[in-house]
């Protein structure tokens, strides 16, 4: 994930913000999978073909794009901006101390994650959550509220604790995924490095990169209990609300012991599957096509000197 720099170039690369902007708008076309995953931690008795069908009923190929406007686009190039560019410096500096790409990558990812998950995506994952979780159907001739009515309501309702429900669930879930998915990326690059005889100092193909950041976006889905966790949290589904063995308020270990005692172990993973695939797309698009952009602009401005 590190940038190359520039011949003599100190500092911080900004550049990075719009890189990771850019590239995690890109991500957004796997809306059908976060909406699948979505649901399924939601309502943890639906299997996936369950849930397909759930989604397919709220308007067709449309229902796969809930919460996509506004909410997934804010999410997706704010957030995208902070992990680039934390992540970047991080793992630039980790490898400047000569620890591990692997490690760098963790740590650079962790770092990323953290940061924006407090600095961008409390209020933007909590209202694409409840775009996507809450009841869909209205009185008959009673139009739905808007997301931005939806946001309204819970900003009077709760303030700015309530559009940040769940915030330290999100931070749990975004330190563990990219921390993940990026160490384990960069430890596939050294695996696939060894077996090709290349060193550190070699390029890898685009299929090896893409490889590489498949088996880290996989791998990731280890955490997939604090998804359910989180997405339990932030949920505005009727029945979850309903629930009269659901705690009234909240906290990570509170609702993890809810969900096993309601669903056992299998609960806490429901969704990992469309997660799997979600989670190689995003590796793919914020690791491996990440680097290509960056390549390409460290060129373009050496070439423009």
């Amino acid at each position: 994930m590190a940038i190359q720099k520039e011949p003599g170039q100190k500092g911080v690369n900004w550049s990075n913000i719009a890189v990771g902007a850019i590239m995690n708008m890109v991500t957004t076309f796997g809306q059908p999978l976060e909406v699948l995953k979505t649901q399924m931690a939601a309502n943890r008795s639906q299997s996936m073909w369950q849930a397909c069908k759930t989604v397919w009923s709220r308007g067709g190929a449309v229902g796969f794009y809930q919460g996509l406007i506004p909410w997934a686009w804010i999410e997706a190039s704010t957030k995208g901006g902070v992990l680039i560019f934390a992540a970047s410096e991080v793992e630039t500096a980790s490898l400047t101390m000569g620890v591990s790409p692997a490690l760098a990558g963790l740590l650079g990812g962790m770092t990323g994650g953290v940061a924006q998950a407090y600095a961008t995506m409390g209020f933007t994952t909590c209202m694409k959550t409840a775009e996507i979780t809450r009841q869909k159907t209205a009185a008959v001739g009673v139009k739905p509220p808007s997301t931005w009515a939806l946001f309204a309501d819970i900003y009077r309702k709760e303030g700015l604790a309530g559009v940040n429900k769940g915030v330290n669930a999100v931070a749990v879930r975004q330190c563990t995924n990219w921390g993940s998915r990026m160490g384990f990326a960069r430890l596939a690059e050294t695996g696939i490095r060894k077996v090709r005889g290349k060193t550190e100092a070699d390029k890898l193909g685009a299929m090896d990169k893409i490889l590489a950041s498949s088996v880290g976006g996989a791998l990731a889905t280890w955490n997939q209990p604090i998804e359910v966790i989180r997405v339990e949290m932030q949920s505005m589904a009727k029945n979850a609300a309903a629930n009269v063995n659901r705690p009234a308020k909240l906290t990570i270990w509170s609702t993890f012991r809810y969900i096993y005692k309601e669903n056992g172990v299998k609960g806490l993973y429901r969704g990992v599957t469309p997660r799997i695939g979600l989670g190689i797309w995003q590796t793919i698009c914020m690791v491996s096509f990440a680097d290509y952009v960056k390549a390409w602009y460290v060129s373009g401005q050496l070439q423009n000197r």
